[in-house]
Parts: structure tokens; sequence; C-alpha cells
């Protein structure tokens, strides 16, 4: 799949089209404010399938925002506000007849009335974000002229802050997803996928940031870690591997192959203090592709944005790693996914392809209580 997204990137960089993941993922137009969703309509996407406690069995998706050119790291603000990343790759994403390269943006998606405006350019190449106890939004920012860093941003005021930046003395890999705990301390997977960047740190990692700044190396067996959750009791950390092999699968050849590693999402013993243990095989994707995103409802059942090219969508578990439920995305491969607030807390959206979509499930989504 990689390698795949790496030819579609070169041919684009060559044409000047923006190339991307599976048949779907072709970059429109980018203006702000951006205008109804146009293509990429799920009405040939197989219905859901599986528990209808989880997923009624009418339960469709629905295009909201097409037009990006990697979405990614959707998360619901407290006042039901939907934000998500676009990961603009500054080997292949153009806008328009614009021969520059993007900076990153983090699209805004108003439920009500289903606008969706630039809420920041350029984001640092956001990938995943999440929303802390007091509302305020935290970042993984990546690398690919990224700023390799987490941030925050006082959403009352709009102004941001560095929460980690450098790991005993050296730049992050490439933060890419977050997890906040219920003691508000912030955990981080940090791989590398693409990007000019050296590669300072010793190995691929999630680490855990603290209220008082400090920062912890807490798990370095994951392979290359990507999506990453906390279940509802705050007892266990799942982190996604997703090891396609490559530090930037945009510069491999046509022919060139990767040995690639662990396709697994790992579940680990979360202590009270935040550290880690107990590794165990939660899911196990190979020989295809693994996970992205990973969301929980209020059972502790946790869901996944899964990128195996023969079936890819999200797929729901419960605690002990039994399928319950599958929402096929088609053609196109979903990146992440999160629910919906209060009455809407039965809404799960998904980043999928070029495009956010939502379907209304019977599961009511965790979200970290806001203080």
């Amino acid at each position: 799949m990689w390698q795949q997204l790496g030819r579609r990137v070169r041919r684009a960089r060559r044409t000047g089209v923006a190339g991307g993941v599976g048949a779907l993922l072709v970059l429109a137009a980018l203006a702000s404010p951006a205008g109804p969703a146009q293509g990429q309509q799920p009405t040939s996407f197989a219905p859901p399938t599986g528990d209808p406690a989880v997923v009624p069995p009418d339960a469709r998706l629905e295009l909201l925002f097409d037009g990006a050119c990697f979405p990614e790291g959707v998360a619901v603000a407290p006042d039901g506000q939907v934000y998500f990343s676009d990961i603009t790759f500054t080997s292949g994403c153009r806008t328009g007849d614009n021969p520059l390269p993007q900076a990153g943006i983090i699209w805004r998606y108003d439920p009500t009335s289903g606008a969706t405006t630039i809420f920041r350019s350029p984001s640092g190449m956001s990938n995943g974000l999440k929303f802390d106890g007091t509302g305020n939004l935290v970042a993984a920012e990546g690398a690919d002229f990224g700023g390799q860093r987490i941030t925050m941003t006082d959403m009352a005021t709009g102004r941001s802050f560095i929460l980690a930046s450098l790991y005993e003395g050296r730049p992050f890999n490439s933060p890419n997803d977050v997890a906040i705990d219920a003691q508000d301390r912030i955990y981080f997977t940090d791989p590398r996928y693409l990007g000019h960047e050296p590669v300072w740190q010793p190995t691929m990692s999630v680490y855990r940031v603290d209220q008082n700044g400090q920062v912890a190396r807490i798990i370095s067996d994951a392979g290359k870690p990507n999506g990453l959750l906390i279940s509802p009791d705050q007892r266990t950390l799942y982190v996604v591997s997703n090891d396609n092999g490559a530090l930037d699968f945009t510069r491999l050849g046509e022919t060139e192959a990767t040995q690639r590693g662990a396709m697994v999402i790992w579940a680990y013993d979360l202590s009270p203090e935040g550290t880690a243990s107990n590794r165990r095989e939660f899911v196990n994707f190979e020989p295809f592709d693994s996970a992205d995103g990973l969301a929980a409802d209020t059972a502790g059942n946790v869901y996944a944005a899964v990128r195996r090219i023969d079936a890819p969508g999200i797929y729901a578990y419960t605690p002990g790693g039994k399928e319950l439920a599958f929402i096929p995305t088609g053609q196109i491969l979903p990146t992440n996914l999160a629910f919906g607030r209060g009455q809407d807390s039965n809404l799960l959206y998904v980043t999928a392809g070029s495009g956010l979509y939502r379907i209304r499930l019977a599961s009511q989504g965790y979200q970290l209580p806001t203080k």
C-alpha cells in the first residue's frame, strides 16, 4: 500500500497532479471556505455488517467534505465543531495551478451549517488531533517541513504553545497520533513515514508528556507506532504498528521493495503512573496492512480505521479483540475516526481518501471528560 502511495506521489511530482492512497485519493482544489462536498459519494459502499448494538442495519456513511490531500486526525471539540488535519505532502500535493508545495492545513467542519473552512494553515504538518480536559486542541506535528513536536492551542485565545519538541536534546522523528489520559497527561507516537529531516531518535517509540513538561519514552518495542488509544477505564493503552519498512516511502523507486514489519494493534497495561507493560497482540492484520487511527465507545470497544487493501474500512472489536462490526469504505482507505459529543455521541466521524464522512451508530462514543 505505501509503495502504491509512493508511486502515485512520485507520478504526481512529475506530472503536477497530486496522487494518493487508493483509487480515489486524488487532490481536488482546496479553497476556503470550502463548498459542498463533491465526489466520492459512498452510495457504492457495501452496507455495514455486524452487531446491531454497534451498527444499526440501516446505518450508512455520509460524505461531508471532499477536497483534502490526505485527511487525518479528526477530533470533535466540546462545542461540537469537527477538526481534522490535511497532510499536504510537499512532494506531490498541489492546489489548482499553483506549483508551490503546501504547508499543511487544519480544517474545521460545522455540523450546523455544513460548511468546512480552514482553521489554521500552516499546521506544522499536523496529523493526530485531540481535545484535552479543558477543551484545548493538542496536535501531533510531523516531519516533511513540519514542526516535529506536540503543540496545544488555547481555543479561547487562538494562541499555540509547544508542549514537547525534543527528547534528550534531539528532535522527534515525526509525531503521528495523540492520546490523553484522565490526568491530562499526553501520549504520542513517533514513527517516520516521510520527510527529508534527519532521524535523531534511536527508535520509533511512544512518549508521555506530563503536566510539568517532562517527557518520558514509555514504549520502544511497538514496531512502527501509529494510532494510539487509552481505554475508558484508563487501564489499557492500545498502539498500532503499521510498519511499511521505509523512512520516506515517497523516495522509493518504482520497483524498490521494503522489508515490512509488524502489522498489529498491541495492547499494553497502563499503570496509574503512566507507564506501559505486558505487551500483547490485540489484532494481527498480517499479511495485510494494519490500522491507523483508533477510538473507543463507552463500553470499551475499540474502533479502528483499517487500511488492509482487500477490505478497507472501520472495524469494531471487543476489549478481548473479537470483531463486532465492519463499516466498509469502498475502494478508499480510512485514516482516522472520532466520536461526536452530547446528543451526537453516537455519530462517528471518519477521514478516508480525500474526504470527511460520518455515520450514526447505536453505540455511544467515549470522550475525555471536560473539566
